[in-house]
């Protein structure tokens, strides 16, 4: 069930590995867009800002379960590609005492603080009842969301993208059933829609981990591998924060930004909702590739291969450039189609009118967002995630000054101009921050090799 990165030709092993992690991601986003298509569906464009209204907090704080997550799967995929087993199972281990940890930690946290949080961000009063409902049952979810996404991790660390992706086809079906059912049957709005997603959170986190405890004999641990070990948390958690952290303060730019959208009304809300989750949905690809490329250059430079590290990231920059113009193409001819998965078309003019002006000033500048996807998922693979969190830092404050000064000045227009702002403050930083590790790292292999020699 294990895969080696380090052999074969880049591009191969580089497309091999990523599409399954694109179905995969697809599924986790029709996943997620389950509750926001059919609360506009069935339950009104109000339940449908709600929802929409609490996207920059979900990714705030699930973002940084996601991506500590990534972040602990790095040194188990350096020593897999290392063929050091012993010491992977002991990451392993202490990668799950660590997420146990900060689920019990997060749950509490962000449940009891959802409605000042959002009372803070200025959620118009026709749509902050709803929105505490939902996403304050997100977040009793969260232990779940730990569990899968440090299961999948781990597999995607040994190489195998294929597995994960079985679940979340299942789980997500069952997300979409149960929504169904607690909506239109129960008349459960919007806090049907969470309670859905949580449990089909559950079982997906549950399942995959009896499949992992039963299928990978590599991970059969022995009594001493099985124990914390300081040293072990202590890398786990210099890799993880960071890469946790990065997620949570590109976040924050997106809630200064949610904030200044929510002063513009329901109606902007919802537009920038369909947008958003239209955008969301186009750049799976794109975070595909980034995904896989943390775990092929994490695996290489285990097997001290930065020769296929550098030759990987060519060949996925021309992935995504690829993409890129294909993705314009699309959604020249079927930008209105898909948003009728979250609102009326034929009635909801304005709305439609506003989303399509700002997904396609997101779309024009995707190819900026595939590079520092690449970049950054590569530089945290090389184990520098300190390194690429700074380019959150860039989003955050690019994001937060487009809030600050162009929504005021042009409205609807400056809210449009906050993502390809952020992404092309986070390329400015990331062009020399891949040089000087792909630098540093190839002295320091190299001084290794010299060493040996005398």
């Amino acid at each position: 069930m294990t895969k080696d990165l380090t052999t074969g030709h880049p591009l191969k092993v580089i497309l091999w590995f990523a599409f399954p992690l694109v179905l995969g991601n697809l599924f986790q986003q029709f996943y997620n867009l389950a509750d926001t298509i059919i609360v506009g569906r069935f339950v009104g464009v109000n339940a449908l800002a709600a929802v929409g209204s609490t996207g920059s907090i979900n990714y705030m704080i699930l973002g940084f379960v996601i991506g500590i997550c990534n972040g602990f799967a790095i040194p188990i995929a350096q020593y897999f590609g290392a063929r050091s087993y012993g010491d992977m199972r002991r990451y392993v281990a202490n990668s799950a005492w660590l997420s146990l940890a900060g689920a019990v930690v997060l749950t509490v946290a962000t449940v009891l603080l959802t409605r000042p949080i959002l009372q803070l961000m200025q959620t118009p009063a026709d749509i902050i009842d709803d929105a505490a409902a939902y996403i304050g049952w997100i977040f009793a979810g969260i232990p779940f969301v730990f569990l899968y996404n440090m299961v999948s991790c781990i597999m995607r660390a040994l190489g195998d993208s294929k597995t994960p992706l079985v679940f979340l086809v299942v789980t997500s079906f069952l997300n979409i059933g149960l929504d169904l059912l607690f909506i239109l049957v129960f008349d459960a709005g919007v806090m049907g829609a969470a309670l859905a997603t949580d449990l089909s959170q559950a079982i997906s986190g549950i399942a995959s981990l009896l499949y992992l405890c039963k299928r990978f004999d590599v991970l059969k641990m022995k009594k001493e591998e099985a124990g914390v070990d300081r040293a072990a948390c202590g890398r786990l958690l210099y890799i993880g924060l960071p890469m946790g952290l990065q997620c949570s303060i590109t976040a924050i730019g997106s809630v200064v930004m949610q904030w200044a959208v929510n002063v513009l009304g329901s109606t902007v809300v919802a537009a920038v909702t369909a947008a958003s989750k239209t955008s969301n949905l186009l750049t799976v690809p794109l975070e595909s590739v980034g995904t896989a490329m943390a775990t092929y250059a994490g695996q290489n430079l285990g097997a001290s291969r930065l020769d296929r590290v550098r030759s990987g990231v060519r060949y996925a920059l021309g992935i995504v450039a690829v993409y890129a113009v294909g993705s314009l193409v699309v959604l020249h001819f079927f930008d209105v189609t898909i948003f009728g998965l979250f609102i009326d078309t034929a009635t909801e003019i304005e709305i439609v009118e506003l989303a399509q002006q700002y997904l396609l000033w997101n779309s024009l500048f995707f190819f900026p967002l595939g590079a520092l996807i690449v970049w950054r998922y590569v530089i945290q693979g090389l184990g520098y995630s300190g390194v690429a969190m700074m380019a959150g830092a860039a989003e955050m404050a690019a994001r937060t000054g487009v809030a600050l000064v162009l929504v005021p000045l042009l409205g609807f227009f400056g809210a449009a101009l906050a993502n390809p702002a952020a992404w092309i403050a986070a390329c400015v930083f990331l062009i020399p921050a891949y040089r000087w590790t792909i630098r540093h790292i190839g002295n320091r292999l190299y001084g290794r090799s010299l060493s040996h020699e005398s």
